[in-house]
């Protein structure tokens, strides 16, 4: 075997294993999100402790949450089934969206017996 048939047969064996880094670095920062979503708690640094959705706020969002959190600025107070029949999306989706957003700091959770009600904090 010649030195550079032995350095092309490394190539990949390098490739792999940059993957295999970057991979288990994503699962440690995703068991980190999975820990904070159970406890219900908030990384102070990351994430603002009042997060105002403004204008500024809303154009940095991506647009399927964007027209989540503009559906609830509209409603006021709404539930997922509410805010889906105003996207026309699935209420499981609205309901991940709005949670998502509620992890991000930009509107609260309040329960009423079964349902789940969304609203931003004024």
């Amino acid at each position: 075997m010649s030195s550079s048939e032995f350095l092309e047969s490394k190539k990949p064996l390098q490739v792999l294993e940059k993957i295999k880094e970057s991979l288990e670095r994503l699962n440690e920062k995703m068991e980190i999100i999975i820990e904070l979503q159970k406890h219900g708690q908030r990384d102070a640094q990351a994430i603002p402790s009042e997060a105002p959705l403004d204008v500024m706020t809303l154009l940095s969002m991506p647009d399927h949450l964007r027209k989540t959190a503009m559906a609830v600025c509209r409603m006021g107070r709404a539930t997922a089934e509410e805010v889906a029949q105003q996207t026309k999306r699935a209420r499981a989706v609205e309901s991940a969206y709005l949670n998502q957003l509620v992890i991000m700091g930009y509107l609260k959770k309040e329960r009423k017996g079964r349902k789940a009600y969304f609203y931003i904090e004024k």
